[in-house]
């Protein structure tokens, strides 16, 4: 029998989801690039205040930390987190709809816009029920509005002004367009790979376009690495260890008549094993050596921001497994196969405190079915109802007094979730 609480959590999500799609489009039309979501927090801060929440913001005015209620037991108990990620990309709006990104080139094409959406409509959801003495027992929760996810930074910047502080698990969604609205995915253990943003500096020569033969060409070099990076890292690996290398910017040149002193790189390099990571380093440094010689240039790798695999813990994992079980029946759960070559900075958190993410279906026959990071990227906005439902079930069931969460709690050990 679905105990009552459950049905007038769902009761409150349903009345509330109107403004959460309402948050969800006036996001997508002001987005903010990591690092400058101060409007966003803003906004964020003013809404969630209203909720009668404790709330503050995070640092350098972006982002922001919500506590529930002022009740003495619930402040002082250890909290489950929610979390949410509030930046957008640097890509431009290429929909047609009323809701389409006002600002040039950037765009919420990841769906931290369902995101932020949900964890509110999770939060204010619960905050709602404790205050009409609904819930079936307190429920400390902290919901954690987080920026610069896409720069792999603000994790570390929220863990370092203490958002983990009495916080005991956390958990948190993705939108996944793979999979139907309804649907859910799951996986224990390693979810995402470990994400090394790798930057070339190529210096050469420079000289006149009709003469190269006295020049030492950078771009010609950097056509060999890029194109040796393709061929040879893979050729390298086993080809059951999953290594992607991908080179996303070139910048070189200011003249079609002229050769370049330099040219420079960024790329990424992702990877499930640690061993595999290092020896892939190697191989780069050693691609770069020897094509910096045979081009009299000189190549320079060094390695920048970086992530480590998401991996989901067993208990947290099945505690959003049952959740969803209960608002989507056992046909909505759908188990993760494979880990994902994708990142996520949520590993951060996961590697102070247990938790887990999960992957949200938000594709329909009208909506939701081009890619992430896509300029037509869009969800079916039910996705936003099904998620912050599982997210406030889950929170509810973790504070369970007689909960497993209650017994000592060990993570899982894995060598597949290295990180740096």
């Amino acid at each position: 029998m679905t105990p009552k609480w459950s049905e007038l959590l769902d009761e409150t999500i349903d009345r509330r989801f109107e403004t959460m799609v309402d948050i969800r489009r006036h996001l997508h039309t002001h987005p903010e690039l990591s690092g400058d979501e101060r409007q966003t927090s803003l906004f964020l801060y003013q809404l969630l205040g209203d909720e009668d929440l404790d709330v503050r913001m995070g640092p350098d005015g972006c982002g922001v930390i919500v506590d529930s209620g002022n009740d003495t037991e619930v402040a002082t108990a250890q909290r489950i987190a929610l979390r949410a990620d509030i930046d957008a990309l640097q890509i431009h709006d290429t929909k047609e709809v009323t809701y389409r990104s006002q600002c040039d080139g950037v765009m919420h094409a990841c769906g931290h816009d369902a995101h932020t959406a949900i964890v509110f409509g999770a939060t204010a959801a619960l905050q709602e029920l404790a205050n009409t003495n609904c819930l079936p027992w307190p429920v400390p929760l902290r919901s954690v509005f987080q920026p610069a996810e896409e720069i792999c930074t603000g994790a570390k910047s929220m863990i370092d002004v203490g958002v983990l502080d009495g916080v005991a698990g956390i958990l948190s969604i993705h939108m996944d367009p793979s999979r139907k609205v309804g649907k859910i995915g799951w996986r224990t253990g390693v979810l995402t790979a470990n994400c090394d943003e790798m930057h070339v500096t190529i210096t050469g020569r420079g000289g006149h376009a009709a003469r190269p033969h006295e020049a030492s060409d950078p771009i010609a070099a950097a056509a060999q690495l890029i194109n040796a990076l393709y061929l040879f890292i893979p050729r390298a690996t086993d080809s059951q260890d999953a290594v992607v290398v991908t080179v996303g910017q070139v910048v070189g040149g200011e003249m079609a008549n002229v050769i370049p002193e330099q040219v420079k790189l960024r790329g990424t390099v992702r990877t499930l094993d640690r061993t595999v990571r290092t020896n892939t380093f190697d191989h780069i440094y050693r691609l770069a050596q020897g094509i910096g010689k045979t081009t009299e240039t000189e190549i320079k790798v060094h390695w920048g921001v970086a992530a480590p695999s998401v991996v989901n813990d067993e208990q947290m994992t099945s505690l959003l497994r049952c959740a969803a079980r209960e608002v989507l029946g056992e046909n909505g759960l759908e188990e993760i196969e494979r880990p994902s070559m994708g990142s996520e900075d949520f590993a951060f958190y996961l590697d102070e405190v247990p938790g887990a993410m999960i992957r949200i279906g938000c594709a329909s026959s009208q909506l939701g079915n081009a890619a992430l990071h896509s300029t037509l990227f869009d969800i079916d906005e039910e996705s936003i109802r099904i998620a912050a439902k599982i997210l406030a079930r889950s929170a509810v069931r973790w504070a369970d007094p007689q909960g497993p969460h209650k017994h000592k709690h060990k993570k899982i050990n894995t060598d597949l979730g290295a990180g740096i």
